[in-house]
């Protein structure tokens, strides 16, 4: 059950992002802040056994993609779930604000933040979690062995280039 699939579709991932921006924006026009708790439950859900207990994830994978005329894309799980832990932060930190604080400006504002990144998901593919991922690999900080095939798309792009 506490296990994060890997590879994981690209297009399942997209659509579960679009939900997240779905859901923020909502949480934001509404001005339903009890909704960043949902949120953060879902990318709490996601990182900690992927799509398993994770409604959206549940949705997305077992209802959304099958239906989809698009074959599978798979792609390294490792940056996914990296991914998923950045947003795991942003949804807390703004539930902690607007729910522990009754701040819910700044939550929106954290939102916000987090509206921007899972839109670029989405909408254009580009994941700024993978993207930090692969320059901590690069760094030395993750060890090659948590992603090999990370390790080995990084070579071969630094070979290529």
């Amino acid at each position: 059950m506490f296990s994060f699939p890997n590879p994981v579709n690209e297009v399942s991932a997209r659509l579960v992002a679009g939900g997240v921006v779905l859901m923020s924006v909502l949480t934001i026009a509404l001005d339903q802040p009890w909704l960043t708790a949902v949120i953060a439950y879902g990318f709490l859900a996601r990182v900690l056994t992927g799509p398993t207990l994770s409604p959206l994830g549940q949705i997305v994978t077992r209802v959304i993609t099958p239906r989809l005329p698009l074959r599978e894309r798979p792609v390294p799980g490792p940056p996914k779930r990296f991914a998923q832990a950045m947003g795991a932060v942003m949804s807390v930190t703004a539930a902690v604000l607007a729910l522990g604080f009754g701040l819910h400006t700044e939550a929106y504002a954290v939102l916000g933040l987090l509206i921007v990144a899972a839109t670029l998901e989405s909408v254009f593919g580009l994941c700024l979690g993978c993207k930090t991922f692969d320059l901590l690999m690069r760094a030395g900080v993750i060890p090659p062995e948590v992603c090999e095939r990370c390790n080995n798309i990084g070579l071969a792009a630094q070979r290529a280039g």
